[in-house]
Formats: C-alpha cells, structure tokens, sequence
C-alpha cells in the first residue's frame, strides 16, 4: 500500500495534527513555566467548561475535571493544526500568511463562540486578560504554522 502524496487531505489532515500536538505542547509549556508564574494567573478550566457546556458530561470536581479539561485542551491545539493545514493547503499559504490568515480566521471564531455560550465575556476583560488569551493563542498559531510548513517541507 502507498504512502499519500505530501499535497493529499490525508496528508495535509496528519500534517495538521502533528503541527497541532507540538503547538498545544509548547503553548502549555509557555503557560506553565512563563506566563502563568509571572502573572499569577491560575489554571483555567475554560477548555473543560466548554466541553461541559456543549456535551452531555459533568465529571465532578477533582481528578475527573482535570483530565477533561486537558483533553479538552490538546483537543483545542490539534482542532488549530488541522485547520489550519487545511485553510493553508486550500489557500496555497505558508510561512507567516498562513498563521496571520489562520490566526485572523479562527481566534475571532473562538472568542465568539465562547461569548454565544456564555463562557466569556471579553467587554469585561483587563489588558491583562486580554494579553494572555492572544498572547497564549498567538504563540499556539506560530508554534503550529512553523511545525506544519517544516513537515509538508515548505522553506522560507
């Protein structure tokens, strides 16, 4: 059996979610070592809240929630790469037209939806918040888009 082409949906579909994996982990990595001891900023269980929101589950407090909502969290970044591999291969986009294209796509969407659910509501978010949630997602996009553009072999 034969490999897909670099260019295939399957192809692209892997790309996206080995570029997504590598982003939630150094976005995560930047949260807990970096930003999180320099802000004071506490764990976030916006990820488990969504899933909780929008699924028919409500672990309780505890190991239960926590698990959750990391998975929901690794669910965020690879949901990231793969689109973001599919928006790149579809519009013919690498290196930083890609991530600021992806980045201007889905971080909008995210926050919109969070809003419609009634999770966030940004009107009430300090400079503070409001860095850290860019910031966070912007250092998830880069870290994706990089990963990506070095697996389908694309050199800037």
């Amino acid at each position: 059996m034969s490999s897909p082409s670099p260019d295939s949906v399957p192809a692209t579909v892997a790309h996206g979610t080995v570029a997504g994996l590598v982003g939630v982990i150094a976005m995560t990595a930047f949260q807990r070592l970096v930003e999180m001891p320099l802000t004071g900023r506490q764990e976030s269980y916006a990820p488990a809240t969504l899933l909780e929101k929008v699924l028919p589950m409500a672990p309780k407090r505890g190991s239960a929630r926590r698990r959750l909502n990391y998975a929901a969290h690794f669910g965020v970044g690879l949901t990231w790469g793969v689109t973001h591999a599919l928006i790149a291969r579809r519009a013919s986009l690498h290196g930083q037209r890609a991530v600021g294209t992806v980045f201007a796509v889905i971080y909008p969407g995210d926050v919109l939806g969070n809003t419609l659910l009634g999770l966030d509501k940004p009107w009430k978010w300090s400079l503070q918040d409001l860095t850290i949630d860019v910031g966070d997602k912007l250092l998830l996009a880069e870290v994706v888009g990089l990963t990506f553009d070095r697996l389908r072999g694309d050199a800037d």
